[in-house]
């Protein structure tokens, strides 16, 4: 029976099949037992082995071994047997011992199994409330929620990313995720790995936020979309994708930028004018004013300075949420042009009794070598001290507002004590810090330090007041410059303020200094003029500024060299030969003389009009090329209408 039910037994009929081979072997052992000599067989031993297992089949199988030893032991004594009283206690020794055994060990495991089998239950059903409350939850979430595994398969969208992206569940499960959320990039594309944050997600297992991707729904209409992806537990088990239409809130976005960009610049002319007049009214060679009038107007004037770099403000945070800023980016050297930036704001520092520390130049001593700076401090003895050269290609503008913003709210912050500015680096990156010893910021405001009107409201910042940009607006410059800005302060033990910006080697510098020495140069020499040489000798020679070739589109090109024609004095210069036009373009008037006389800078500033006069021809070009057209007037030989060759 054993070994049928080992080769086949029904699973729901498992406990029924190994309760009955178990009665089968206790009826054969103690078949066994009996016709073996009973008490004295030697088969006792496995006869206690085999009942102490009953109570692994509850009550019941003990009490069918309790009823079988009872009746044994009638049997015993009604069969008139003198020694049965003798063997009465081996009997229940050997009988009962084994039960009890049995039910001290099984019973226990057996409750501590119905234990865990009712906290297994208790969890389950716990489990089973808390996925139901997660699957009312995320259905009445108005984001967009899908689950994705590690394949980037969907196995959990939400009704909210249904109507949002336009598919339903039954044809979105299953699929990877790149069919059902399509993304492109603001150059419409399709995103790249690196640019998909769901990719980056499941590689780096760290959450990611975009919203500058647009959507693009199955009905092919194109969402701004504001998404976050959360990695679940180890890298590879999977992400959850958050996200949700913002494209209504980007519209609104761009309305309220534009109206601060316009209001910002109409209101800006009437302040500087207010702004000059009150400096008129300040200047003493101008207007005579007593002290008490003075006074008032000084502080007029201070309010209205406060007003133009309030409303420039606003024109730069507008012009960086529309990527406007402009970024001209040249190369500096950090320590000069940070110590300069903070030499202007030291007597702010001075008339709060602040101590100002610049730690590259703390004696404000000029630098001794382009690669390494040499800094004396005299102190009863010459020390010196050396300090690398930082060079950055960045713009100088946004430089050097971020530093004097920094700079600027560490004065602003700080009561009593230091503010200390450090400049250090390694081959990539420079690093500037401002650090104060002022009031602090506290650990919940930190993470939205650098949001636009965003203030640490407490009693002492109602007290300095600000208008909450100048951070954001150092956020936004600093990434103008592919850099960062983050802050580490303790409340009431100060602050300190990094700025990383990239930076470049000597040899990079110099190749960049000396090209935009030659961009300059290049400049200069185009803004030069060429000159209209007339033939009368009573001109002379004028320059008019160089006008770059036009495209090949404009005219065309002739077909034969035209020989120099050699002008003579007082006479009409000879007309040069009629070039073909396109027809998608109006010929002017006439060519200029630019493109039949030789440039300015090829002649000699003070040559004698009369050596033109007797070789005019090394003073001419052939005419071949293509004529340019004026950008200025020309001089004309006299009584010339001006609209005649």
């Amino acid at each position: 029976m054993a070994a049928v039910f080992y080769l086949w037994t029904p699973k729901k009929h498992r406990v029924i099949a190994s309760a009955a081979v178990y009665l089968l072997l206790i009826v054969t052992v103690a078949i066994l037992v009996v016709e073996s000599g009973g008490v004295t067989s030697p088969f006792i031993a496995l006869w206690m082995l085999t009942s102490a297992f009953a109570a692994l089949f509850g009550t019941v199988a003990i009490g069918i071994i309790v009823a079988a030893l009872v009746g044994y032991v009638i049997y015993l004594l009604g069969g008139g047997d003198n020694t049965a009283t003798e063997l009465l206690p081996p009997l229940l020794f050997s009988g009962a011992l084994p039960l009890i055994v049995s039910y001290i060990m099984w019973h226990r495991q057996a409750d501590h199994e119905a234990g865990k089998d009712k906290a297994y239950r208790e969890l389950a059903n716990e489990l089973s409330q808390v996925s139901g409350k997660s699957d009312v939850v995320i259905n009445a979430i108005a984001d967009g929620v899908i689950a994705v595994n590690n394949q980037g398969i969907i196995e959990l969208i939400n009704p909210a990313a249904q109507q949002i992206i336009g598919w339903v569940r039954q044809d979105a499960l299953g699929l990877d995720y790149r069919s059902v959320v399509k993304l492109v990039n603001s150059k419409n594309e399709p995103v790249s790995q690196n640019e998909d944050p769901i990719s980056q997600a499941l590689l780096t297992n760290k959450q990611v936020r975009d919203e500058k991707l647009t959507l693009v729904t199955d009905s092919e209409k194109k969402l701004l979309v504001s998404i976050v992806v959360s990695p679940i537990g180890t890298r590879g088990s999977g992400a959850i994708i958050v996200f949700r239409d913002i494209t209504k809130e980007k519209l609104e976005e761009r309305q309220q930028a534009e109206f601060i960009s316009t209001a910002s610049h109409e209101m800006r002319t009437p302040v500087a004018s207010i702004e000059g007049y009150l400096g008129l009214a300040l200047n003493p060679a101008i207007a005579a004013i007593d002290d008490k009038a003075r006074d008032y107007i000084t502080k007029a004037h201070e309010s209205a300075q406060h007003l133009g770099r309030l409303f420039q403000d606003l024109l730069d945070v507008s012009k960086a949420e529309d990527n406007r800023l402009s970024n001209d980016p040249k190369v500096v050297d950090v320590v000069e042009f940070a110590y300069d930036v903070i030499e202007g704001l030291r007597p702010q520092a001075q008339e709060k009794g602040l101590r100002m520390l610049y730690k590259p130049k703390p004696d404000g001593g000029q630098p001794a070598a382009p690669q390494v700076r040499s800094t004396i401090q005299r102190s009863g003895m010459s020390e010196k001290t050396l300090t690398p050269v930082f060079y950055a290609n960045v713009d100088n503008d946004h430089l050097r507002e971020v530093i004097a913003n920094l700079v600027e709210n560490a004065i602003k912050y700080t009561l009593t004590g230091d503010v200390v500015i450090d400049i250090t680096g390694d081959d990539k990156n420079i690093i500037i810090s401002v650090q104060d010893s002022g009031i602090g910021i506290p650990a919940e405001d930190m993470p939205h330090l650098f949001q636009k009107f965003y203030r640490v409201d407490n009693t002492a910042t109602r007290e300095i007041g600000g208008t909450g940009l100048g951070l954001y607006l150092c956020r936004r410059l600093a990434e103008a410059m592919s850099g960062r800005i983050w802050a580490e302060s303790e409340y009431k033990r100060g602050s300190t303020f990094y700025l990383e910006v990239p930076r470049i080697d000597h040899e990079e510098a110099m190749r960049l200094i000396e090209e935009a020495v030659e961009r300059a140069q290049d400049e200069a020499q185009n803004q030069q003029a060429p000159p209209a040489i007339g033939l009368s000798t009573e001109r002379t020679m004028a320059a008019a500024p160089s006008v770059p070739p036009q495209p090949q589109t404009y005219y065309q090109q002739q077909q034969a060299p035209v020989a120099p024609v050699a002008p003579q004095p007082a006479q009409m210069p000879v007309a040069p030969p009629a070039i073909p036009q396109p027809t998608s373009y109006q010929q002017p008037a006439q060519p200029p003389a630019s493109a039949y006389y030789q440039p300015i800078s090829s002649i000699a500033q003070n040559t004698p009009l009369t050596a033109i006069e007797q070789n005019p021809a090394d003073y001419t070009i052939t005419g071949q090329g293509q004529p340019v057209e004026p950008a200025t007037p020309q001089l004309y030989p006299p009584n010339q209408p001006p609209n005649q060759p």
